[in-house]
């Protein structure tokens, strides 16, 4: 029930609704025409998800040397034959532009003496196509296009705000297949506020909180995937979770990755008694793609009952390190490692979701009106594994095509219908806080143990067992308490889970990022494994 004094939740209305702050949602607000009205919402501070946190850079075709059919062709190696060829041309062919206006808004990227932008080469990649600022691109990219945003009179940027669920014509009981708005908890309250918008934009990133050990931020949890299931999207190749070989290990280094980029540049795996081992994996070594340096570490920790293992980049003259790798060698420095001098100590960690929700070239959703764009949506450009630093890029280019067609689209949109407030009449405070935290370590702790970078079908049909009781335990949770973050946190989770379970168990073969000792080889067909939910309708035209 309401509590006394509690102010009265508040009701917004906007052309365009961003969920989440990171590259995707600030691309998508800066290339709208300003006459819209833009909201822009955030869990915490604009610019503190993945994209700020990201090291490596953004690959495009910049060089003489590259051409946009090596890009491709690399692109659909990395991906295991799952790619949709379309959209990684769609991709790769927006490259060049996408970067243009990136420059375009004031990224400082890193140039060579000569003044040409310096380009560096990841695993994947059959030349150097990679744009970066430094080795903290993704922190250039996300305050450069903050302020951009903070400029614009047409976008307002709220932080403290977390998506609940999106509001349909078919919650409202209306006719059509239409998103109108989403339900947001406000942070600073704790009151859940109304937002209704003719377009909504899903930018909220992956899901890999879902495992204990990960390089994202602590709002990866799924929010956009698993609110457009409930709504009525399909999902498609959630099993596909890439681990990033090389996460700092380090009792006190919480979610720091060891950029791709330094075994780019030289660095190398090493076991602890200092011998390689990626050559027994791959001819590519230390340059293979992701899945396979992933499971290569995580064969050698196993057989030798080793908590991490090292990569080495020491050999290099040390002002090379400290001005490719800054960011690396000052955070490496704080913990007492001169990576100029020693190795790195390293272990695999849940990195990015390859799988999301089901959109095309425009970005659209099975829902009209609605729109995904980032690590939260599945276009098919990555396939069963995402190629180093073609995720940066895919948010500037779905980004702009989402802008695009809402530019072209707006006039014939009319506004959202009225909708109701959240009804808070029926529930009350939670008294049981410690529920929540212990399923959200046991839900952690199992999907590591049993969904992680090797699986088994016994280990799967495990996890299943457990995210049901989860799933029915925090349905239950979330009718007769009033919401919070953790527990809208943990709801997500828990569906995008179960989302990934599911979609694991389908796959009967070894592709790409799925690897499952039951079914080691693959099938002769590549097919893409889409769920279905309940409330899905077929999408008009």
């Amino acid at each position: 029930m309401a509590r006394d004094n509690d102010p009265m939740p508040q009701s917004h209305e906007y052309d365009v609704l961003i969920i989440g702050s990171g590259a995707a949602g600030l691309t998508v607000a800066l290339n709208l025409p300003e006459h819209l009205k833009v909201c822009l919402v955030s869990k915490a501070e604009i610019s503190s998800g993945a994209t700020l946190w990201a090291q490596g850079g953004i690959a495009a075709v910049l060089d003489d040397q590259d051409s946009t059919e090596n890009h491709v062709q690399d692109t659909l190696a990395a991906g295991g034959g799952l790619c949709s060829e379309d959209a990684v041309r769609f991709t790769v062919e927006k490259s060049k532009e996408s970067i243009e206006w990136l420059i375009g808004t004031g990224v400082n990227f890193t140039r060579d003496t000569d003044a040409q932008l310096h380009l560096t080469r990841e695993g994947g990649h059959s030349h150097r196509r990679i744009i970066h600022a430094a080795d903290a691109t993704g922190h250039a990219v996300s305050t450069t296009l903050t302020a951009q945003a903070q400029a614009r009179p047409n976008i307002e940027l709220m932080s403290g705000r977390v998506a609940v669920d999106l509001i349909t014509n078919r919650k409202l009981a209306l006719p059509g297949n239409r998103c109108v708005g989403a339900y947001i908890l406000n942070l600073d309250d704790n009151h859940v506020e109304l937002f209704r918008a003719r377009f909504t934009v899903i930018a909220t990133g992956g899901a890999s909180k879902a495992y204990r050990y990960t390089t994202n931020p602590d709002g990866a949890s799924g929010d956009g995937i698993a609110m457009a299931w409930r709504a009525g999207c399909r999902v498609a190749n959630m099993e596909f979770n890439q681990f990033h070989p090389t996460c700092l290990y380090h009792p006190h280094a919480k979610s720091f990755l060891i950029s791709e980029a330094v075994r780019g540049e030289g660095g190398l795996l090493k076991l602890p008694d200092g011998s390689r081992f990626m050559d027994r994996f791959d001819k590519r070594g230390e340059l293979a793609p992701r899945d396979i340096v992933a499971r290569a570490i995580d064969h050698e920790m196993k057989r030798l009952g080793a908590d991490h293992l090292y990569l080495d980049i020491s050999h290099k003259p040390a002002d090379f390190i400290r001005h490719h790798f800054p960011t690396i060698y000052e955070k490496c420095l704080a913990f007492g490692i001169d990576i100029t001098r020693e190795s790195i100590p390293v272990v695999p960690a849940a990195h990015y979701t390859c799988g999301g929700i089901v959109s095309d070239e425009r970005a659209r959703t099975d829902i009209n009106q609605l729109y995904v764009v980032g690590e939260a949506g599945f276009t098919g450009l990555h396939g069963a594994n995402r190629m180093a630093s073609n995720s940066l890029l895919e948010c500037l280019v779905y980004g702009r095509a989402a802008a695009a067609d809402i530019t072209r689209r707006e006039a014939d949109i009319p506004p959202p219908p009225e909708a109701p407030a959240w009804d808070e009449s029926q529930v009350r405070d939670s008294d049981e806080d410690v529920v929540i935290s212990h399923n959200w370590d046991e839900l952690r702790h199992f999907m590591w143990d049993y969904v992680g970078i090797v699986r088994t079908t016994k280990r799967l049909q495990r996890a299943k067992h457990r995210v049901d009781l989860l799933s029915r335990e925090i349905g239950e949770f979330y009718s007769n308490y009033r919401v919070t973050n953790d527990l809208l946190e943990l709801r997500n989770l828990v569906t995008v889970s179960d989302l990934i379970i599911c979609a694991a168990l389908q796959r009967k073969e070894s592709r790409g990022l799925h690897y499952t000792l039951d079914y080691p080889g693959l099938l002769h067909e590549a097919r893409d494994t889409v769920l279905i939910p309940t409330t899905y309708r077929t999408p008009s035209p």
